[in-house]
């Protein structure tokens, strides 16, 4: 048989040819010989036909036209081909193989000329035509002939001389028009016509063939043809029975591999079933094919069959049959632009049925998001399907929300599944869901039904607070979530502007989170008042302190009228902040402030109070006495730095001996220790006196070495001034001729230069000529502006002092 993208044509052992189309139905019958027919040919045009019988006939003739050529040969013909191009004039050739290659042309005269191509090596197996090459298998190897140049370029020799030609044959297969693929016994060879280079020729023929790809299999080959990089094997397949441990016949298999450059790799494998297979040899079986197509076919003396290669719809189809939805749901979504049988909307519901009854319930559930898409319908469907098998709540979780959105019948029917067997699972859905998808007004109305059979239930309460959010009956939502104590009452109130309804709810407020409510209330000044707060907390002081003391903290100014309130209120429930805030405020009462500090004998207020009222000595008693402190009291008095309060604090320690220690230790820097020290009784034991009067020594020598010290750098800044004074001092002054006398107003300078002249110029600017300076008993009476004066030092004597800066000295008198 041999195969055109048109058509088939077959030949059979009776001699007849039939011409058949890619359905297999019989289109054409044609009778050739009363013996089998060897070979049948075509040219690509499928217009012209070639045919060879067992009884020496050949025959080449035109489907569609009466050209016909005949010829009997006195041996039995096993191969004919017909030149690819046959249509065309220069084409009319053609091939026959017996014992001998024969080539026939047609000669201007319309005669046939034959040629003998090859004799002398056994019989011609096989032939095949591809453009100007033509290639033929005889008992010695495969030949490769060049028609351009009428020469023989390669010899490819048979592997295994040991198998019988004509039992196992050769199979040939052009690639393209320079790619032989070769397949005999066991062996698969790849060869590749190259042009050879202009100057290796020679003798030699213009082109050569290189072996790219040689490898064995463990099969006999009957037929190969190409796909793509990968090759198509009809492989004769010989196995051992197990009944009789006798060698026999299996089926054949149609294997893909992928050739390497020394091995193979099957790609995929395929037993075919043929009637008669036990009793076939390797020649009976031949694998033909479309290029067009990529259609296979498999001849066998019974049976022909079609393999094609598979595509994602057969893909799916397997994948169905095995049950594999996930997979076949995959794979058409990868190539949902290709495949023409199936619909991904299809498999994907037959996969959630098929989840379904296999009780996987929550998987199902969750595919239905992706397969049931925006599609409403399909969707309302599958939602009655799991009521039906009460797993209304497997699908709930993952029934959509937003575009689509089903029904409101939908999601109601799914809060009632959960309202009558999971509240949790109820109040889940309502804080998930949007208010919009179902009836608010019904679903509150349930709700409170269920509420009078259980009224404590803080899963329902908290569930109906969320309802009457989502209705915007924010009043009752926020009784519930103070009833409740829920952490969400803030946020509520915050978000829905709730301020007007929490003026009678502070204390509620507070006593649930005070700190939140306190920020709350602070942040919303504008909206509910200091004075409507504290008016709130006043049967609660406690709250009302917390509240006033964050007030403070924020602005000391803001609650002023109430810092009187606040002492007690620091007294009573918060004393260790009491002393920052009275160090704080400027607006407290501190009579008031004293008055409670001293009646709950707080000495540290007490104490501070004192000295900001300005009875500084009274307080340092209280440190002595109440406190019996001398680190404090000695602070204190450094805070003070008062010298009568160093003589009370002297005077009271005298007596103590751990006093005098604290006052040794500290009082070198702030007081003369000499006057203490004066003051100690003769006999008096006093604790770490050496170590006392060390460092008494050790602070006094640090003085001086800080005064010393500074000294030298008085001494140095002071010289250096001294010089920067004096260089400043003996830079010139220009004088030119704008510039005039301070007292007669007349230029300065001279107007004949020729003439001698003297001037005297100050450090303010101001000039005189030296004749004009007046005389200092009288430089009030005549000079308003300068004048001079004689120093009574005996260091600056002679000199002249401008009466506007009398501390700036003149320049030396010039004559100029």
């Amino acid at each position: 048989m041999t195969v055109h993208e048109k058509f088939l044509a077959l030949g059979t052992h009776y001699g007849k040819v039939y011409l058949l189309d890619v359905q297999g139905n019989i289109t054409q019958k044609v009778d050739i010989s009363p013996v089998k027919i060897n070979q049948i040919s075509l040219d690509e045009s499928g217009e012209h036909m070639g045919i060879c019988s067992e009884d020496g006939k050949v025959q080449v003739f035109g489907l569609y036209s009466g050209e016909e050529f005949h010829e009997t040969f006195d041996c039995p013909i096993k191969i004919v081909a017909v030149h690819p191009q046959f249509v065309r004039s220069h084409g009319k050739q053609f091939v026959t193989g017996g014992k001998k290659l024969l080539l026939y042309e047609k000669t201007w005269m319309n005669r046939w000329k034959p040629s003998v191509l090859h004799e002398g090596e056994g019989n011609i197996r096989n032939v095949k035509w591809r453009g100007h090459l033509i290639a033929w298998a005889n008992n010695m190897g495969v030949k490769i002939l060049d028609m351009i140049s009428k020469q023989r370029i390669t010899n490819v020799p048979r592997d295994d001389i040991s198998l019988r030609p004509d039992m196992y044959p050769c199979s040939l297969c052009w690639k393209d028009n320079l790619t032989l693929i070769i397949g005999w016994g066991t062996s698969v060879k790849i060869c590749s016509v190259k042009e050879r280079h202009a100057s290796e020729m020679r003798d030699l023929p213009s082109r050569y063939v290189e072996i790219i790809f040689q490898f064995d299999t463990e099969f006999y080959i009957s037929g190969l043809a190409p796909l793509c990089d990968q090759l198509v094997v009809l492989s004769y397949v010989k196995e051992v029975s197990e009944k009789t441990e006798m060698e026999c016949c299996a089926r054949p298999r149609l294997d893909i591999i992928q050739p390497l450059p020394e091995s193979c790799e099957e790609i995929s494998s395929d037993a075919l079933t043929v009637r008669g297979f036990q009793e076939n040899e390797c020649r009976d079986y031949h694998l033909e094919h479309s290029e067009g197509e990529s259609l296979f076919y498999i001849i066998s003396p019974r049976d022909i069959v079609v393999a094609k290669e598979r595509d994602q719809d057969d893909h799916i189809d397997w994948l169905l049959e095995k049950k594999k939805y996930e997979e076949a749901l995959m794979a058409a979504e990868i190539s949902q632009k290709t495949i023409k049988k199936h619909r991904i909307l299809d498999i994907g519901l037959a996969y959630i049925n098929h989840l379904v009854e296999k009780g996987e319930y929550d998987l199902a559930a969750r595919k239905c998001q992706k397969i049931l898409g925006k599609n409403t319908e399909l969707w309302e469907f599958e939602v009655y399907k799991f009521k039906e098998i009460g797993q209304l709540k497997a699908i709930s979780r993952y029934l959509p929300r937003r575009d689509p959105i089903l029904k409101p019948l939908i999601y109601e029917m799914v809060l009632h599944e959960f309202l009558e067997s999971d509240y949790e699972g109820f109040a889940m859905l309502i804080k998930e869901w949007p208010g919009d998808l179902y009836n608010n007004a019904i679903i509150v109305q349930v709700v409170v039904d269920h509420l009078k059979k259980d009224p404590q239930n803080k899963t329902l309460l908290r569930t109906l607070a969320e309802l009457y959010t989502y209705d915007q009956r924010y009043g009752k939502a926020l009784e519930i979530y103070l009833t409740l104590r829920h952490k969400d009452v803030f946020q509520l109130i915050h978000k829905h502007n709730l301020f007007s309804s929490i003026r009678d709810k502070i204390v509620l407020l507070m006593d649930f989170d005070s700190e939140k409510a306190v920020d709350m209330l602070l942040d919303n000044e504008d909206k509910i008042s200091i004075d409507r707060v504290v008016e709130e907390l006043e049967n609660r002081p406690e709250l009302q302190h917390v509240y006033l003391h964050k007030l403070f903290k924020r602005d000391h100014h803001k609650g002023q009228r109430y810092h009187e309130k606040q002492i007690s209120l620091y007294a009573e429930y918060d004393r260790p902040n009491l002393l920052p805030f009275l160090r704080d405020s400027t607006h407290c009462p501190l009579e008031k402030a004293l008055e409670i500090c001293q009646q709950r004998k707080f000495v540290e207020e007490t104490v501070y109070l004192l000295s900001r009222m300005g009875n500084s000595r009274s307080a340092l008693k209280m440190i002595m006495k109440e406190l019996y402190d001398v680190d404090k009291a000695i602070e204190f008095a450094k805070e003070q730095d008062d010298g009568e309060l160093w003589e009370d604090l002297i005077l009271y320690s005298i007596d103590k001996p751990p006093f005098i220690t604290g006052l040794l230790n500290n009082i070198g820097t702030h007081v003369d220790p000499i006057l203490l020290i004066h003051r100690i009784k003769e006999g008096m034991e006093i604790p770490n006196l050496r170590d006392s009067l060390v460092k008494i020594l050790q602070d006094y020598n640090l003085q001086i070495l800080l005064r010393e010290g500074c000294k030298k750098i008085l001494v140095a800044d002071s010289l250096s001034l001294l010089k920067k004074m004096h260089r400043t001092q003996m830079k010139g002054v220009r004088v030119d001729e704008e510039n005039i006398c301070e007292s007669c107003l007349s230029p300065i300078l001279p107007s004949d230069a020729s003439k001698s002249f003297s001037v005297t110029v100050f450090h303010c600017r101001h000039m005189f000529h030296k004749e004009c300076l007046p005389v200092p008993s009288t430089v009030s009476n005549q000079l308003n502006l300068c004048g001079y004066e004689r120093s009574p030092s005996s260091r600056t004597k002679g000199q002249m002092v401008c009466f506007c800066h009398p501390q700036r000295r003149a320049h030396v008198c010039r004559g100029l």
